[in-house]
């Protein structure tokens, strides 16, 4: 069973998904866990209590200051051996025609309430001179994404920033990882209003198979790390054709009854 020599780590989105799986992958490396989502925790908890770990949990809505600050508080003084900042949120549809508050969730959920979090608790991984940081970004970030252009950006702000994060932690004792996975067998595409696309109804990674990779990065502390050997491709790919033809592509893939054609 967990004890207080147990090292602790705090995992965001944690509810399904990736996140869900990272949390198992925790459980059963023998960290003790607080996980975090804006859905119910109750299966997560017991999965990973099955495997001898004290587990804390807090439903919260992640885009928020007060949210991430209620997180930090369940955390307390106890030190991060690792931090997972794995909360996420997709949007389908064309710009113009998305309600601005569906935006602005994207943003304070994927840019700003990660931030403040890697922030708060980062600063304490750095100060304690060791930690393990993993952050979700997506292969998404290396893609204009038309008809998902606001969470397409957000994951290439987010896929940046880790970057620049892991070489100013450089010989502190705190590693900064980034995963990157692509479309995943996941609540997202549902959530995001896509089952109406090629990519919403397409093939998909197990979600397992992607915290696996990503939980791996962290410990051996790689600086980043795509999920998949397609989704590699893809972003090679990317970064070498012209972005209004990326663009074209994701549209394709994105555009609303795409599904169907």
């Amino acid at each position: 069973m967990n004890t207080p020599t147990a090292p602790l780590a705090v995992v965001t989105g944690a509810s399904s998904g990736i996140g869900f799986h990272l949390a198992l992958c925790c459980a059963k490396a023998g960290y003790d866990l607080v996980l975090a989502a804006d859905t119910s925790l109750e299966t997560v908890k017991a999965a990973c209590e099955a495997h001898g770990v004290g587990v804390q949990t807090l439903q919260v809505e992640l885009a928020s200051r007060e949210g991430v600050d209620e997180l930090c508080d369940m955390v307390g003084g106890r030190p991060v051996g690792a931090l997972l900042a794995n909360a996420g949120h997709g949007l389908g549809q064309a710009f113009l025609d998305q309600q601005f508050a569906d935006i602005q969730h994207v943003i304070d959920t994927n840019i700003t309430g990660t931030l403040y979090l890697l922030q708060r608790l980062g600063r304490r991984m750095r100060d304690a001179g060791s930690g393990r940081i993993l952050v979700t970004g997506s292969i998404a970030g290396f893609q204009p994404g038309s008809f998902q252009a606001v969470y397409n950006a957000s994951k290439a702000f987010v896929d940046s920033f880790t970057a620049a994060l892991r070489n100013e932690l450089k010989d502190t004792g705190v590693t900064v990882s980034c995963l990157m996975p692509g479309a995943t067998d996941t609540e997202f595409f549902e959530r995001a209003g896509l089952l109406d696309t090629k990519v919403g109804t397409g093939s998909k990674m197990d979600p397992a198979d992607v915290a696996e990779v990503g939980f791996k990065a962290m410990q051996d502390g790689e600086a980043d790390v795509v999920a998949g050997l397609k989704n590699k491709l893809q972003v090679m790919l990317a970064k070498v054709t012209p972005s209004q033809v990326v663009a074209e592509q994701h549209r394709k893939q994105a555009e609303p009854g795409t599904a169907e054609r």
